[in-house]
């Protein structure tokens, strides 16, 4: 089983990563980038790795041994990674990186229950420890609840009628169980380009971790804890995700001023950081039919400005 990181040199480029930085990868995964950061940064560079998922920090801990004391690797939330990240030393940082895409790992292994091409048992959860898995969230959720994710979180069609479809059919169990009860209700359109049940697991997946607020409370505070001139690269999978970051980064980037005559200018500030990329970088076709999982990833960089910069 291999892990191929996405836009790898185009996010490492992006950073301008440099020898003797200290660097915050914040969604580990397979280790791809946090090895690359440590290569670009060395021989004195250092990064602080995260990931939400006990057996994605066991896997980079064990893959990046050899670089000692230059790499620190911790099991925390995307939204917990600066408060870790101070308190081990590592900020300011001079950039940060966060790949949102599921690893190899986690699809591949039918045990963790993110994908339905084997079965597995239904779980879903970045962290095992904690929460409860995709079947019992299922088991306690009513109509209108699962509704709304479906359409928040999947953008699903029809989905009150693929809610009370998956409802009718509990107690669901396992991935292929799921599956095949929204393929049932929802016979693939020989236009469509993804199976149906891709979207509802997304919708599932996102809910049960709650990814979407995390990553909205993660994304002003890493840009916070940038140093002046340092970078944030976030490569994204889908157009929830993209439009978070894309938010988050507009905010940063623009000025506050209150107009005349609407208050005393208390509220008003510069912005804090400029964009980088204009729009989103995309994979190059080598790149999606080396990997055709990197089809949907889009990379934006955001770079912290000095105090006072325009």
């Amino acid at each position: 089983m291999t892990h191929i990181s996405v836009l790898l040199h185009e996010a490492i480029d992006a950073l301008n990563v440099r020898a003797g930085g200290r660097y915050l990868d914040l969604t580990a995964g397979g280790g791809g980038h946090t090895a690359a950061l440590l290569e670009t940064s060395a021989p004195d560079g250092r990064v602080f790795a995260t990931d939400a998922d006990a057996a994605a920090v066991a896997r980079v801990q064990a893959r990046l041994a050899a670089h000692g004391d230059r790499v620190r690797v911790a099991q925390c939330w995307i939204d917990d990674v600066v408060g870790l990240a101070g308190q081990a030393g590592f900020l300011p940082a001079d950039g940060a990186l966060a790949d949102l895409g599921l690893s190899s790992f986690q699809l591949d292994q039918a045990e963790r229950g993110f994908a339905f091409m084997r079965e597995g048992p239904l779980d879903m959860r970045f962290d095992a420890t904690r929460g409860v898995p995709a079947s019992a969230w299922l088991d306690a959720a009513d109509l209108e609840s699962l509704t709304q994710v479906l359409r928040e979180y999947g953008e699903v069609a029809n989905p009150r009628r693929v809610a009370q479809a998956i409802l009718d059919a509990r107690p669901i169990t396992t991935t292929t169980q799921l599956r095949d009860v929204v393929a049932g209700i929802a016979r693939a359109d020989r236009r469509q380009r993804i199976h149906p049940a891709t979207l509802v697991f997304q919708a599932l997946r996102i809910a049960i971790n709650d990814e979407l607020t995390r990553l909205t409370r993660a994304l002003p505070a890493v840009i916070a804890a940038l140093a002046p001139g340092g970078r944030l690269a976030v490569i994204t999978f889908h157009s929830l995700e993209d439009r978070i970051v894309k938010q988050a980064f507009r905010d940063a980037s623009t000025a506050r001023v209150t107009a005349p005559g609407f208050g005393d200018g208390s509220g008003d500030r510069p912005a804090s950081a400029v964009l980088v990329t204009r729009k989103p970088v995309s994979p190059s076709d080598a790149e999606i039919a080396a990997n055709p999982r990197a089809r949907s990833a889009q990379l934006r960089v955001l770079e912290k400005v000095g105090e006072g910069a325009q």
